[in-house]
């Protein structure tokens, strides 16, 4: 998930770098460009090329900025999710927080929104989220991790015994208010999802930031917040992005823009839609079980595709 619009200049900036770094042909008006799973798109050689006619075959039309399917699997089995609690500096509430929302968001109106992506035989992702288990890591690989350290994670979560490996499952490494991301956690992004092989299955997983003393605007750890916890509440909407990426763009080839590279949650990044106030003043859109929550809008596959709060 890419950065607040508050340093949008910032992270596009930043997008616009990384991909001219991965690039290995000259960007065209045609160019394609395919997700990274951290909110903005990398160049995609093979499908630029072919736009231009140079990768053998017809020419393919100039990339569209709605998602359009591209082949690869979808998530259409029942979603089993999987917390990873890393660091020592989680508190009971916080916890809460992102507890219930992993417990109710399965079945929502909200969640539903993804029944509308499909995979290669049209079956269509199914409106069903368990929180099928959870773990504990107190830190040990220190509070600044490297993309390979959150796979590590991940991978010992699963090997150790603490967690089944499970194709339909998403595990999220949810880090405390003390551990960052070095490959740009508040700079490029605040959550990020991706797969890799583990116990000869593909497993589906992602990061997500607490953004609380780090970069609270930047990742939206703002105060008031609807359940009194900043770093929590702002760590929802993330958690909520990366979960319906993971499902509707597993594997990075599925559903996305080939204009930008951006999935489903990238789209409707930072809106909201029609908000309420709670009582301290909080802004929120969303209920899950008993508590508030400001979480962003998603991008509905429709004969007009665009950002909803839930579906239909």
């Amino acid at each position: 998930m890419e950065l607040s619009r508050k340093l949008g200049l910032l992270a596009a900036g930043l997008a616009c770098a990384f991909a001219a770094q991965a690039q290995t042909i000259k960007e065209t008006p045609n160019s394609h460009f395919k997700p990274t799973g951290k909110g903005f798109g990398e160049l995609d050689n093979v499908a630029t090329e072919a736009s231009s006619g140079n990768a053998g075959g017809a020419s393919r039309a100039a990339p569209s900025s709605n998602l359009s399917f591209h082949g690869g699997p979808v998530m259409v089995a029942p979603t089993n999710m999987y917390y990873i609690w890393y660091g020592s500096q989680w508190d009971t509430a916080s916890k809460n927080v992102l507890t219930n929302l992993g417990q109710h968001i399965g079945g929502s109106p909200y969640f539903n929104i993804n029944t509308t992506y499909y995979n290669a035989s049209n079956v269509h992702v199914q409106n069903s989220v368990t929180l099928a288990g959870t773990t504990t890591d107190s830190g040990t690989l220190g509070t600044r991790l490297t993309d390979a350290n959150i796979a590590s994670i991940v991978s010992s979560a699963i090997t150790s015994g603490r967690l089944p490996a499970d194709s339909n499952g998403v595990y999220v490494v949810l880090t405390d208010k003390a551990t960052t991301a070095t490959s740009g956690f508040c700079t490029q992004y605040c959550g990020w999802h991706d797969h890799t092989t583990i116990s000869g299955k593909d497993i589906k997983y992602a990061f997500v930031g607490n953004a609380e003393t780090q970069c609270a605007s930047a990742c939206g750890a703002t105060s008031p917040s609807p359940n009194g916890t900043p770093g929590a509440d702002g760590a929802a909407s993330v958690l909520a992005h990366e979960l319906e990426e993971a499902v509707t763009d597993p594997n990075l080839n599925a559903w996305y823009s080939s204009f930008d590279g951006k999935e489903n949650a990238d789209k409707c990044a930072w809106t909201w839609g029609t908000t309420s106030t709670a009582s301290n003043g909080a802004k929120y859109n969303q209920t899950f079980g008993t508590m508030k929550y400001l979480i962003q809008q998603n991008w509905l596959i429709a004969s007009t595709q665009k950002c909803v709060q839930k579906y239909p």
